[in-house]
């Protein structure tokens, strides 16, 4: 299972990257056509403008902050130490599903079999911290009993 979390944490590491890099060229667009946009004679329509811009970058500004965060919490999980308690780094295999506890990434394959990347303070992922392999939680009205911790 640990060349798996190596994979999934790789996996991890190229969604922020792309999230990063995405948010980045947006901002970048957001403020090229602020400055490449000048006053017209209708001056209500050039302010609504204006205003729909600054909100645009704001709101990629948050996205880039989010995603250079995400990537703060991947890096301190790094180690790969085996545990038998569910934590922060842990790959935790039910028997409703695979949970990578690391970043809220969603839905990743790695040689063919379904895994979750969720984050710790998910509700799931809360459920999951501190737990021992045997023991349960439930969740959406579903027993999650946990068949192993790596």
């Amino acid at each position: 299972m640990e060349n798996i979390k190596a994979e999934l944490y790789k996996l991890c590491q190229q969604f922020i990257a792309q999230r990063i890099d995405t948010a980045e060229t947006a901002l970048e667009q957001a403020r090229e056509a602020s400055n490449d946009d000048t006053k017209s004679s209708a001056g209500d329509k050039f302010e609504t403008t204006r205003e729909m811009m600054q909100q645009d970058i704001s709101r990629n500004k948050r996205l880039l902050m989010d995603a250079r965060q995400n990537l703060q919490v991947l890096e301190s999980i790094q180690d790969f130490i085996p545990t038998t308690t569910v934590k922060n780094g842990s790959l935790v295999r039910t028997t409703e599903g695979s949970f990578y506890i690391s970043i809220s990434a969603g839905h990743l394959m790695v040689d063919q079999k379904p895994y979750f990347a969720i984050s710790a303070l998910s509700p799931i992922g809360q459920l999951l911290l501190g737990k021992h392999v045997k023991d349960s939680v439930s969740f959406n009205q579903k027993e999650y009993v946990i068949l192993e911790v790596c």
